[in-house]
């Protein structure tokens, strides 16, 4: 009796965490995360503020606003980022001379470029790592997926 009691009981928890999108994202994103983090390591920077500094380096002279739009973050936490990477001489703050004063555009120092290639070549090595892993149609459709899902949900 206890063996299909215990039967059910785990059957209806697995059935829980089957249907359970907040579990299986936020396991994904621990395990993602960790590797990330040890990733990014080499350079002293958290996986966030490697890849604000990757899209700086892509386009010098973004404003905060747009670096908000793009990593989906909060401008205050972008605020945050732009300055500890200040901190680190990796980027600098120049006020727009076209607006009204209180856009500010980021630009990479020389330091953030001598270390250009190296992040691209670590962004590479992680979407390789990925695509070994889950395999490259089902890794693109779960991006996709995430992407989309995330534009519904806002």
């Amino acid at each position: 009796m206890q063996t299909v009691a215990h039967t059910t009981i785990f059957g209806m928890i697995h059935l829980m965490f089957d249907r359970c999108l907040y579990f299986n994202i936020n396991t994904l994103t621990r395990l993602v995360n960790k590797k990330w983090d040890e990733a990014f390591n080499e350079f002293d920077l958290s996986p966030a503020h490697g890849y604000l500094l990757r899209v700086v380096l892509a386009e010098p002279g973004i404003s905060q606003k747009n670096l908000a739009t793009e990593l989906r973050l909060e401008k205050s936490t972008i605020t945050r980022f732009v300055d500890a990477l200040v901190v680190k001489g990796l980027v600098t703050r120049s006020k727009n001379a076209t607006t009204d004063g209180r856009t500010q555009n980021i630009y990479p120092t020389p330091d953030a470029t001598k270390i250009h290639d190296s992040l691209e070549a670590l962004g590479a090595k992680l979407y390789q790592t990925m695509v070994s892993t889950i395999g490259k149609q089902k890794l693109e459709l779960l991006v996709q997926q995430l992407r989309e899902s995330t534009k519904k949900i806002m």
